[in-house]
């Protein structure tokens, strides 16, 4: 018997598990369908001896101190800030767009305050900005749209940018000082020995129960548990009841190459050649000195593991009528990007796993006298989460 089931050992699943255990003294049963913990943040050592991220490049970053304070009790840090550049027009400049994009792209000796003159002489009026494209045309102009952002955007979503919520490149501020750090929050870090090191310190109890390459449909008849957090896909929970909610997938090829290092800066951004939308050099994450170098490229997918929510308004209407489904669904918890269909950064998935525990504590007793009733105050509903201001990761 345990007191919890919990789907998903990624970030969302694996804090509640570690809070559970630990605070309430429960049992946690954790499974996941994929052979690793972690979710899409692990990551391995290669057959060189390099530290790579099984699933492109994840970069820790908040403006949270709980979040990073709860995170730093299973992991010591590396200060890391995070630059990228875009290979636009022959060369690659910093993005987000800064001084020295438009010096560098234009040949040009700009000051930041004629700078902001020069995005103003190029935005174009938008009355209403709803959209993506509305966005950056109404801040840049057209020109640096095409050259930045509409091709990236329409590999990464399959959809152009005049189709998506605003959301998405609302995240890329536009800068006019010379700042080219990709993120701005206060605590910039990466896990010192790896995210995968650092699950495993998380879920580290007595209390706590792994289940690795096991589906959920195979085991919620087979398990006894009280209650369940649900962390996958909520449109597969209630088997697809109103139509399949979409997503954007992800493809990886990882390479090895028999040199130090490959490129000046961590990511290489694409937006217009190629099918990939980006490379990652690991060692500017990892800090690791090695005579080789492992990359990854990163191609996005229509099919496969679901990655990423589609930001578009007939999307949103969908998953409303799965959470309200939820919200009648007793004692079940949907937590994290999957399950609540929105664009979270990592800290943003902590923050709502610790809002999420910390309305269990309100809600649900803890008392190991249940039996094997599903018992609990609350019904099962999508977890409510104002988020921090974050960035794509």
């Amino acid at each position: 018997m345990y007191d919890w089931l919990i789907v998903g050992a990624g970030f969302a699943g694996s804090v509640l598990a570690e809070r559970l255990a630990t605070e309430r003294g429960e049992k946690v049963l954790i499974i996941d369908r994929r052979p690793h913990i972690g979710g899409n943040a692990y990551d391995r050592f290669d057959e060189a001896g390099l530290l790579i991220h099984q699933y492109g490049p994840h970069i820790f970053h908040t403006n949270s101190d709980q979040i990073f304070d709860y995170l730093s009790r299973f992991t010591q840090w590396r200060p890391y800030e995070h630059r990228v550049l875009a290979e636009v027009d022959g060369k690659q400049l910093p993005i987000p767009i800064n001084l020295d994009t438009i010096n560098g792209l234009y040949g040009l000796d700009l000051t930041s305050e004629q700078l902001t003159d020069w995005f103003a002489a190029r935005a174009e009026t938008v009355e209403e900005i709803k959209t993506s494209e509305d966005v950056v045309v109404s801040q840049v102009g057209r020109e640096l749209y095409e050259k930045f952002f509409r091709g990236y955007t329409l590999k990464q979503w399959g959809v152009d940018p005049s189709q998506l919520d605003k959301s998405v490149t609302s995240r890329v501020p536009t800068r006019t000082n010379r700042d080219d750090r990709y993120f701005t929050d206060q605590h910039q870090a990466m896990p010192l020995n790896g995210y995968t090191k650092m699950f495993e310190q998380m879920l580290a109890h007595p209390n706590i129960h792994i289940m690795l390459q096991t589906d959920y449909a195979d085991v919620v008849d087979e398990v006894q548990f009280k209650r369940l957090i649900f962390t996958g896909p909520i449109d597969e929970f209630f088997e697809y009841r109103f139509g399949r909610l979409p997503y954007r997938s992800l493809s990886f090829e990882h390479v090895t190459l028999e040199k130090e290092w490959h490129q000046p800066v961590a990511v290489v951004n694409c937006p217009m050649q190629h099918d990939y939308t980006r490379v990652t050099e690991y060692k500017y994450l990892t800090g690791q000195q090695h005579s080789k170098t492992s990359l990854t490229y990163e191609y996005p997918a229509a099919d496969g593991d679901p990655y990423y929510p589609i930001p578009r308004p007939e999307n949103a209407e969908r998953f409303r009528k799965y959470d309200e489904l939820a919200r009648q669904t007793p004692d079940v918890w949907f937590v994290g990007r999957l399950a609540t269909y929105r664009y979270y950064n990592m800290d943003q998935v902590v923050g709502q796993a610790l809002a999420t525990f910390k309305r269990i504590q309100a809600e649900v007793p803890a008392d190991h006298s249940l039996g094997d009733e599903r018992l609990g105050k609350a019904n099962g509903h999508a977890a409510d989460f104002v988020t921090p201001a974050g960035l794509p990761l």
